[in-house]
């Protein structure tokens, strides 16, 4: 039986001269008898999300049927089914602009992460910072930013001036969970190469270390420890088939192209985003249900220029045919911006279902979580700020109710930041700014 302060260690290995890492997950050795808490008394973690897009999904076709607990989803979020019973969506809520000039892909996220309106020298941290303050502040990392379009964009921010930057390669993001946890004060230019981590594994350099750990637990937990590094062995050759040079193909031909490309390189196919998306999900739910981490931002793809998504064939991009598209006459909608936002919808669900696969105690990751859905426009076509589409998602542990649709037309956006830091511990009674600001969380779904 390890002894119930162990839970923080990791098993440590070299590889290739190189330090690793890897965390342990919460095993029953670590916990009471009922998986309800640690060993010694003390309460399992609660983590905190916010899950990002660009350009929203459009009024009309999103919103759900029905109120409370028995509602149906909408035609855009149907790919939410297998998960509704942990989604709580909010519908009808707005971004006030005051007398603020429209920022058109910033104002939204200002609204829904900050509780304002975006202002050279105006601090505003976003949410997600507030809570990380609050719960982050003894894991390793106080919070992690990843980026699914392979640009370095975020909407996580310490103040207007301060922006945490997100990490856009899955491979590089590996490195930073497993690699060294300092540097080598006599080799300031090293760095490990995830490439040779990811191909070698991790988990050959803890071979040893693991070896005995397994002498030391029961079956259940050395059958939940052989799963988790199941999983991350499945991660490492994922990442390896990125790294790898394809097998000629004849008849295949490139028209032009100007210098080798790194095999590791983003690509403006919305296929690309889905890719890193679902290896960001799984290394996510390794770094989250190893705690080292409670807070984790996922931008999907950004809004405006910085959403360069474009599907298969197609030469105009996802935001050009939000404003370019005409509306089919028959369906109401833009074909081609609904095809993106049902992808987009997809994507979201197989997150949350990552995070639902991955056991902590008697719950899932996503049980104790507690994931906010946020976009930058309530109709892309005109950079709408009014029916804000807001999600919560997940149980935080047994602190709120799942599964239902609450209705609050015309309210201010903040309302659902509010009620996420209420969630989370934060001692905040008001939040947010000018008509934004708010004191009303939303208690209709508090446990």
């Amino acid at each position: 039986m390890l002894a119930p302060h162990s839970r923080r260690n990791v098993l440590r290995g070299m590889l290739g001269g190189t330090a690793v890492t890897v965390g342990l997950p919460f095993l029953d050795c670590f916990l009471n008898s009922n998986g309800t808490a640690l060993a010694d008394g003390r309460d399992l973690p609660v983590y905190f999300g916010t899950w990002s897009q660009g350009l929203g999904f459009t009024p009309g076709y999103w919103e759900p049927k029905g109120i409370g607990a028995n509602y149906e989803n909408n035609l855009f979020l149907k790919p939410l089914d297998p998960i509704k019973h942990k989604v709580t969506i909010f519908s009808g809520l707005r971004a006030f602009m005051d007398s603020n000039p429209l920022n058109p892909h910033g104002s939204g996220p200002a609204a829904c992460l900050s509780g304002g309106h975006p202002k050279a020298g105006v601090s505003m941290p976003t949410v997600d910072t507030i809570i990380a303050d609050s719960v982050g502040t003894t894991t390793r990392f106080r919070s992690l930013e990843v980026s699914c379009d392979g640009s370095d964009g975020s909407q996580s921010a310490r103040n207007a001036t301060s922006r945490n930057p997100s990490e856009p390669s899955p491979l590089a993001f590996y490195k930073r969970l497993f690699g060294p946890e300092f540097r080598d004060p006599n080799s300031a230019d090293f760095t490990p190469d995830p490439a040779v981590m990811a191909r070698q594994s991790v988990l050959s350099a803890i071979s040893e270390r693991r070896a005995a750990l397994n002498g030391r637990l029961g079956a259940s937990d050395q059958a939940r420890l052989d799963e988790y590094f199941t999983s991350l062995r499945g991660l490492e050759q994922q990442l390896t088939l990125r790294l790898e040079k394809p097998q000629p193909i004849v008849g295949c031909s490139v028209p032009h192209t100007e210098g080798e490309e790194d095999p590791a390189t983003h690509g403006t196919l919305i296929t690309d985003t889905q890719r890193d998306h679902r290896l960001f999900a799984r290394l996510v739910a390794h770094a989250m249900s190893c705690d080292q981490t409670r807070v984790v931002n996922m931008m999907f793809s950004g809004g405006g220029g910085g959403s360069p998504l474009r599907r298969q064939g197609l030469s105009m991009t996802y935001h050009v045919s939000t404003h370019e598209e005409a509306t089919d006459p028959v369906l109401g909608y833009q074909p081609q911006v609904a095809w993106f936002m049902t992808q987009i919808a997809a994507a979201m669900a197989e997150y949350f279902m990552t995070l639902d696969s991955f056991k902590i105690g008697d719950q899932t990751l996503l049980d104790r979580s507690l994931i906010m859905y946020s976009t930058d426009v309530g109709r892309a076509q005109i950079h709408s700020q009014e029916n804000m589409p807001m999600f919560l998602v997940g149980g935080a542990g047994g602190r709120v109710k799942t599964g239902l649709h609450v209705p609050a037309s015309g309210q201010t956006v903040a309302r659902v930041g509010l009620t996420a830091q209420h969630v989370m511990g934060v001692p905040v009674s008001t939040w947010g700014t000018e008509s934004n600001m708010t004191s009303k969380p939303f208690t209709e779904i508090l446990a």
